[in-house]
C-alpha cells in the first residue's frame, strides 16, 4: 500500500516529499506568478502539516465507530501524489465511514456558486452523500441518526462570505443535538495574517454571514470552531463536543500555498489574497473574472469608460461559472494579476469604478451587497463620496472589540 508506507515516513520525508510534489502537481498555474513566489510558496509550506496528517491523533478516536464525514475536493492528503482524499483514506484503514455530507461546490466538486447540490452516492466508494447546500444548509435528525461520530476537513480561506464557516456552524449545531462528538482537522488560513473590513451587524445575518465578526477574521478553521462554541453562538445556548487536530508547524504569518483549488473561482494564491477585496463585487454590477480563468484578480463592466480602463475582457461560460456576469459582453476595467500579497481589505478599486460607473443608480444590487459587506453602512459610505481611508477608519472600533474575543482562541501564534 503506497500510502502506509508514506504515513508511516511522513514526518522524516515531508519536506523533501512536499518540495517534489509542488514543483511537479502544483494548481497554481497563473503565468505571471514568478518563480521566486512559487520557491517561497513550496519552502514555507514545507513546514506545514495540516490536521489530516496527525493520523495517531484522530484514527484511534474513530475505530469501531460509525463515522460521519463533512468533506470536499480540498479534503485530500496534498502531498500525495496521488492526493488521496480523506474519505479514501479512512476506509482504507477500516474506518466505518456511513455518511458524507458536501458543502457548497459539492463533495468531488465542481458545482457553480451559490448552486444547489443534490444528494446522491458517490460512485467510487457506494456512500450515501447527503447535500448542506441544497434543500437543507444543516444535516437533518434522520440524516444524524446512527452516526457516533463527525469529522469536518474542508479549507478555508479565511474571508466571512465564502459560506464553509456557515456550514461548519450548523454542522456544529446539528452534532449537539445529536450529542455526538465533532473532530476539525485543522488546516492553514492562506489570509491568517491579518484582521480587516466592516463587522457583520446581526440585521444582516445570512448564509453569508452568520457571527459578528469581520470580513477577515485571522483564523484556522479550527480556532473559529472554538470561537463559535465559547461565544455561545450555537442555537439555544448548546455546546458542541469539539476535537480539533491542530496544525503542526504554522503561525498565522506562515505563507501557504494551497495546492488543491478551495473552490472552483479560486484558482491559485493570487484570487486567494485578492478575495476579501473582490469577493464584494459579487454584490454590484460588475465582474470579478468569473467566466474567464482571471477569477478574482481582474474586475470589469460594460458600463466602466474605455477611456479610463484600457484593461479588456469578455467573459463566457466555463466550469466555475454557467452563466457569468455580463456573459458575452466585453468588459473594460483592471487587471490586478501583478498585485502584491495584501494585508488589508482593499477598496479603492471598488470605490473608484463607482465614481467612474455611467449609471450610479445601477451600480449597487444592495440586498447582495449588504449580505457580503455585513452591513448597510459600507454602500452609503461609497455613495457618499468617501474615501477608502476615511471607510477604513469607521471599521477601528469593532475590530479592536474583535480582536479581544479573537485572541481567546488562538491556537498558533
Amino acid at each position: 500500500m503506497p500510502f502506509t508506507f508514506f504515513k508511516n515516513t511522513l514526518i522524516k520525508c515531508l519536506p523533501i516529499t512536499l518540495l517534489f510534489c509542488f514543483s511537479c502537481g502544483s494548481q497554481n498555474n497563473d503565468p505571471k506568478e514568478t518563480p521566486e513566489t512559487e520557491n517561497t510558496a513550496q519552502e514555507l509550506v514545507a513546514r506545514v502539516l495540516p490536521g489530516i496528517y496527525d493520523v495517531e491523533a484522530y484514527l484511534p478516536l474513530l475505530k469501531e465507530k460509525k463515522v460521519g464525514i463533512v468533506a470536499n475536493p480540498t479534503s485530500v492528503f496534498s502531498e500525495d501524489v496521488n492526493k488521496q482524499h480523506l474519505v479514501d483514506f479512512l476506509l482504507s484503514e477500516a474506518i466505518t465511514v456511513t455518511k458524507v455530507f458536501s458543502p457548497e461546490h459539492g463533495f468531488r466538486g465542481t458545482a457553480d456558486a451559490g448552486e444547489h447540490v443534490k444528494d446522491g452516492v458517490d460512485s467510487k466508494t457506494g456512500l450515501p452523500i447527503f447535500s448542506l447546500h441544497g434543500k437543507n444548509r444543516k444535516p437533518t435528525p434522520q440524516q444524524m441518526e446512527g452516526l457516533d461520530v463527525m469529522v469536518f476537513d474542508i479549507q478555508d480561506v479565511g474571508v466571512r462570505f465564502y459560506t464553509y464557516l456557515s456550514t461548519l456552524h450548523y454542522v456544529m449545531e446539528a452534532c449537539a443535538e445529536a450529542n455526538i462528538p465533532l473532530l476539525v482537522l485543522d488546516r492553514p488560513n492562506p489570509n491568517g495574517r491579518f484582521v480587516d473590513g466592516p463587522m457583520m451587524e446581526p440585521e444582516h445575518k445570512s448564509f453569508l454571514g452568520l457571527h459578528p465578526v469581520p470580513l477577515v477574521y485571522g483564523m484556522t478553521i479550527g480556532e473559529y470552531a472554538q470561537m463559535i462554541n465559547g461565544e455561545n453562538w450555537l442555537s439555544e445556548g448548546l455546546k458542541c463536543e469539539l476535537i480539533v487536530i491542530a496544525l503542526k508547524g504554522y503561525t498565522h504569518q506562515t505563507f501557504y500555498h494551497l495546492p488543491v483549488r478551495p473552490s472552483p473561482n479560486l484558482p491559485n494564491d493570487i484570487a486567494i489574497y485578492l478575495y476579501p477585496s473582490l469577493g464584494l463585487l459579487e454584490g454590484t454590477n460588475l465582474n470579478a473574472g468569473r467566466g474567464t480563468e482571471m477569477q478574482f484578480q481582474i474586475m470589469g463592466s460594460p458600463y466602466l469608460p474605455k477611456e479610463k480602463y484600457s484593461f479588456h475582457y469578455t467573459p463566457e461560460p466555463n466550469f466555475g461559472s454557467k452563466n457569468p456576469k455580463f456573459n458575452g459582453k466585453e468588459c473594460y476595467g483592471i487587471d490586478l494579476r501583478n498585485t502584491s500579497r495584501l494585508t488589508k481589505v482593499e477598496l479603492t478599486w471598488m470605490v473608484e469604478a463607482y465614481q467612474n460607473y455611467e449609471k450610479k443608480s445601477a451600480f449597487f444590487n444592495t440586498e447582495n451587497f449588504t449580505k457580503h459587506a455585513g452591513t448597510a453602512t459600507l454602500q452609503k459610505q461609497i455613495e457618499a463620496g468617501k474615501t477608502a481611508e476615511e471607510i477604513r477608519e469607521s471599521w477601528s472600533s469593532g475590530l479592536e472589540k474583535f480582536n479581544t474575543i479573537r485572541s481567546k482562541y488562538l491556537l498558533y501564534d
